[in-house]
């Protein structure tokens, strides 16, 4: 057993930091010393109950940090290497045979749901109670994480993982779903619905493609300020002005052929819908509450207009990581832009922070 602290995850809202037990890594797993953990909008969701996650227990899924053990059978981690910790998958499906991990049959109940692990695989415990954990096959809001060897990229022994943290899912997401998935190029008309961590990722990811039109709307007019200074040509607040008639105004009445929208919210994806050219394609990623469901008008879609979902930025971290982290050291991925760290005691700051945009990306720092 590893003695540690973590934030543990009462009931919906409350949010603990105790003393819990890690035990030694289970086969196919690593007992990660964790630097940092970005906290993401799919962790706001759980602590506000909207996605289920049993309780006690502990969340947090862009983990950084340093191998202390490895459990039976981890062949490509050794103790002192360092990682960044994103999605588990069972590495043997089809999806993941085709290097689309982030389809994995069972990615949900083995991600969001901690309710599939590997047999043998460690648990944290709280005075000899189970806390639950495993959650992304990390738990990364403590001092060490159990890990599962997939969700766990080595990165150089140089690596600033408090910076590289948020990498793991927010960046990983946005900047892989425009990359992967929509793919833009010099002709598209470009829409990002958010600009969080995810939306302002895909954002600098479509810069590089440089569509005719990179539109970037929000509530907060600093994050639309940065959105621009990524590549944006035009931003929109939709606090304070007309979405549909604006992209209209933009775009000639042209409509927008590629869309993307990290919000989650029902009515922004069918403002997509709506805003979307002929042939337009709208993206969707986000973890509402099960069961939110987008109103579609068949007759405006009829107009070959694809509504699309995404998981991850359809991405196997393994591969996109280095590439991030290369775009980082180059100075095209200004993550230091996006973030701000809070210790581990102030994490329920840091979550009201995010929730109230006064913070793009918080990092917890331990």
């Amino acid at each position: 057993m590893t003695a540690g602290r973590a934030a543990v995850l009462e009931a919906p809202g409350e949010l603990l930091v105790s003393d819990v037990e890690f035990a030694d890594p289970g086969p196919g797993e690593v007992l990660v010393k964790l630097v940092a953990s970005g906290l993401c909008h799919t962790d706001l969701g759980v602590i506000a109950g909207g996605i289920p996650f049993p309780s006690p227990g502990i969340i947090g899924h862009e983990g950084a940090g340093i191998v202390d053990r490895v459990g039976e059978g981890v062949t490509g981690l050794a103790v002192g290497d360092k990682v960044l910790l994103s999605f588990t998958s069972c590495g043997s499906c089809e999806a993941c045979d085709s290097a689309h991990p982030a389809y994995c049959e069972t990615w949900l109940p083995r991600n969001l749901l901690g309710m599939l692990r590997p047999e043998g695989s460690a648990d944290v415990t709280r005075n000899g109670a189970p806390v639950a954990s495993h959650f992304f096959g990390q738990s990364s809001f403590g001092q060490y994480a159990i890990a599962d060897e997939r969700s766990a990229v080595k990165v150089d022994a140089g690596a600033d993982l408090t910076v590289l943290a948020p990498l793991g899912c927010g960046v990983l997401t946005g900047f892989g779903s425009m990359w992967n998935v929509l793919d833009p190029g010099e002709g598209d008309i470009v829409a990002v619905y958010g600009a969080g961590a995810v939306g302002l990722s895909a954002v600098i990811a479509a810069a590089q493609g440089n569509p005719s039109q990179l539109i970037a709307i929000d509530l907060v007019d600093e994050r639309l300020r940065l959105a621009e200074e990524f590549g944006a040509t035009a931003t929109i607040n939709a606090g304070t002005e007309d979405v549909g008639a604006r992209l209209a105004e933009l775009t000639g009445g042209r409509g927008v052929s590629l869309s993307f929208d990290t919000t989650g919210s029902p009515r922004v994806a069918r403002g997509a819908l709506d805003a979307a050219s002929v042939r337009g394609t709208v993206l969707v990623c986000g973890a509402p509450p099960p069961g939110t469901e987008i109103p579609v008008d068949i007759q405006g879609i009829l107009s070959g207009k694809v509504l699309r979902g995404v998981t991850m930025g359809d991405t196997d971290p393994a591969t996109l990581i280095p590439l991030l982290i290369a775009m980082h050291a180059e100075g095209k991925l200004p993550l230091e832009r996006l973030e701000k760290r809070y210790p581990l005691d102030e994490i329920g700051r840091a979550a009201d922070d995010m929730h109230h945009g006064v913070t793009v990306k918080p990092v917890i720092v331990f």
